[in-house]
Order: C-alpha cells, then sequence, then structure tokens
C-alpha cells in the first residue's frame, strides 16, 4: 500500500496498522458503492479509504461537522490548540482537512459533507459498499452514528468501527456497545479486530 503523501504529518488518532486494515477492506468493499466515513477529523483516515475509493474508480463520503467531539474541545485532554478559532470560539478542523485531502491529490475523491451526522442521513438514500464511524463517543452520538448508517450498506459491504475498547479502563465504551450490537443484530458477521479497529461484513 503506498499512500499519496505522508501520513504521519497528518493530526489523527488512527493507528497505522488498523490504517491499512481500512485500505485494505475499503478496496474491496468499494467495489460494491460509494463509501461513507464519519467522523473525519483532518483526514488521516479520509486518506486510507479515500486512496482505496480513488483506485477503484468510486467516491468517497466524509461526515464531519468539524467543530470536534468532546474530548477536543477547550480544556479537554485531546483539545488543539492549532485548530481553536479564538474569533468565533470554536473547534475547526475542516481547514485542515481540505489541506490535506489537496496534499493527498483526493479532491475529485473525497465528497466532504460538513454536517452532524443526524442531519447529513436524514435524506440519505444512496447504498453503500463501507461504513466506516469514528464520530463522536458519547453514547447518544454512537448509537445515532449506527443507527444513521448500518441500515445503507449492502449486502457484503463492511462496517468498520474505531476505538473498541472491551475493558473499560482502556477507554469508553460507547464503540464497543455499538459493535456488539451491530454482532447481535444478525445483520453482520465478524471479520477481524485490529487493535482498538473492528471490522464486520453485513450478510
Amino acid at each position: 500500500m503506498k499512500l499519496p503523501l505522508d501520513i504521519n504529518k497528518i493530526k489523527g488518532f488512527l493507528d497505522p496498522d488498523e490504517g491499512a486494515a481500512l485500505f485494505d477492506h475499503c478496496m474491496t468493499a468499494s467495489e460494491l458503492g460509494p463509501c461513507l466515513e464519519v467522523g473525519s477529523y483532518c483526514g488521516k483516515s479520509t486518506v486510507y479509504l479515500g486512496e482505496a475509493c480513488r483506485r477503484s474508480g468510486t467516491v468517497l463520503f466524509a461526515v464531519d461537522h468539524h467543530r470536534g467531539s468532546e474530548e477536543h474541545q477547550l480544556g479537554e485532554q485531546y483539545h488543539d490548540e492549532d485548530l481553536y478559532d479564538e474569533q468565533l470560539g470554536l473547534m475547526d478542523s475542516f481547514k485542515s482537512f481540505r489541506v490535506n485531502m489537496r496534499l493527498a491529490e483526493l479532491e475529485e475523491t473525497v465528497v466532504p459533507i460538513v454536517a452532524s451526522s443526524m442531519v447529513a442521513a436524514k435524506k440519505w438514500a444512496t447504498p453503500l459498499g463501507m461504513v466506516f464511524i469514528d464520530g463522536g463517543h458519547s453514547l447518544d452520538a454512537a448509537m445515532t452514528d449506527y443507527r444513521s448508517w448500518s441500515r445503507h450498506i449492502v449486502p457484503g459491504g463492511i462496517l468498520a468501527i474505531h476505538d473498541i475498547f472491551p475493558d473499560p479502563k482502556d477507554g469508553g465504551q460507547a464503540p464497543y456497545t455499538i459493535y456488539k450490537l451491530a454482532k447481535s443484530s444478525g445483520l453482520f458477521e465478524e471479520l477481524i479486530r485490529v487493535k482498538t479497529l473492528g471490522l464486520l461484513r453485513r450478510v
């Protein structure tokens, strides 16, 4: 796998092994239809998924309001001053995201949707080959992402969920909760886990 830029220069929390797994599964899933991610941040995962979609000749919808999740806000653990708009008093990762898409030569492949997951999904009707969920980590946010997007995955398509921590001591439980929900739904079969990334196939 050769990426179009140095992925380590993009801000984000995706492990390289997780990124490689996203790329590999997206290469296959993107043959079934366009793909979508929830939670782009500065575009690290977008590059892995977008490059796979580019090679397959399809598009990647990148859904993010670009105001940061709970943990990115002022005074929180993962706050980044470089992404904070002092004038507005808000996080804004969209400028960094756009720069990275240009550097990665993915502007003709990645379709940014600057909106909350709930708003973006309201009138959604396009079948999807793959959905990657890495949005807000509150239970409400994770459940909204799962309920909004998993139903649009075509048979044989992939559902990927990031930041799965079975042990509460290691991290928040919302992504693990929707991962378990998907497994028990009868709609998905478990494929592999790569560090904190879980991958399932729509049956």
